[in-house]
């Protein structure tokens, strides 16, 4: 079996808040690259829960973190059309994100 890594490296201020980050993804060639967020979700199975690991560094602007927001709103509705087929709820899954994009004053 063939195995790969991707990681996230992460310093940490005297506080203990995210100051600098990157991440690695050999098959992906990424090596370092520095990134101001990340969102990680994966599936407990046993407990049929998604656990959570949501970074920013403490200069991500709040205007930056919005269009995460947004595209990730996006992926969402990609993401979930791929995986389970229902149009209809992908559809919708953009509409959210559209919605969003207007609260939130980014479009």
């Amino acid at each position: 079996m063939r195995k790969t890594q991707i990681t996230i490296n992460v310093e940490l201020d005297e506080n203990h808040v995210p100051e600098k980050m990157t991440w690695n993804a050999e098959d992906g060639g990424i090596n370092a690259q520095e990134t101001k967020a990340t969102m990680i979700s994966v599936w407990d199975d046993n407990a049929k829960e998604a656990l959570r690991i949501d970074l920013w560094t403490k200069d991500m602007q709040v205007d930056h973190m919005k269009q995460f927001f947004h595209q990730i709103l996006v992926s969402l509705g990609h993401t979930y059309q791929r995986a389970t087929g229902e149009d209809d709820v992908a559809e919708w899954l953009g509409e959210v994100a559209e919605e969003f994009a207007v609260k939130s004053a980014i479009k």
